[in-house]
């Protein structure tokens, strides 16, 4: 069993079934066998403020956002937290040096040596730490 980075983009393809992509089920398949996803600790804001925008656009029921919520909260997530020194100083730093939001800059400190789960448009490959990698590339999505 691994710990693996995941992006709030990736979860939400599979509550929009338009969306599903190869990389989702990649993602699904690894929580099959065990290992447990890591993420900033924003990532459940970003899951909701999703499903929400999605619910109220009518591209999902409340119903469903209740079931998937439910569903996502039994998968073995582990939200990391940082101290704002951290954000103020490392992330600060890699944002900056890879022209990313701080968002983004979160991932890539989490990343370090693990592989992350994010769509390939999310931020530049370029960005990624080195010994990371990421998910996506390795399966061509």
């Amino acid at each position: 069993m691994s710990r693996f980075i995941i992006d709030a983009s990736v979860v939400l393809t599979w509550c929009f079934p338009d969306e599903n992509t190869p990389l989702a089920q990649h993602v699904a398949g690894l929580f099959q066998r065990g290992d447990t996803a890591v993420a900033p600790p924003f990532w459940p804001y970003d899951v909701l403020n999703a499903l929400l925008v999605g619910e109220k656009r009518k591209r999902i029921s409340k119903a469903l956002v209740r079931s998937f919520l439910d569903e996502l909260a039994t998968l073995p997530i582990v939200l990391e937290q940082f101290p704002a020194a951290i954000v103020f100083d490392r992330i600060q730093r890699l944002s900056r040096e890879h022209g990313l939001t701080a968002y983004d800059g979160a991932y890539l400190d989490l990343a370090g040596e693990r592989v992350c789960a994010c769509h390939p448009g999310r931020r530049p490959g370029a960005g990624m730490p080195e010994g990371a990698s990421e998910v996506g590339a390795s399966l061509n999505v």
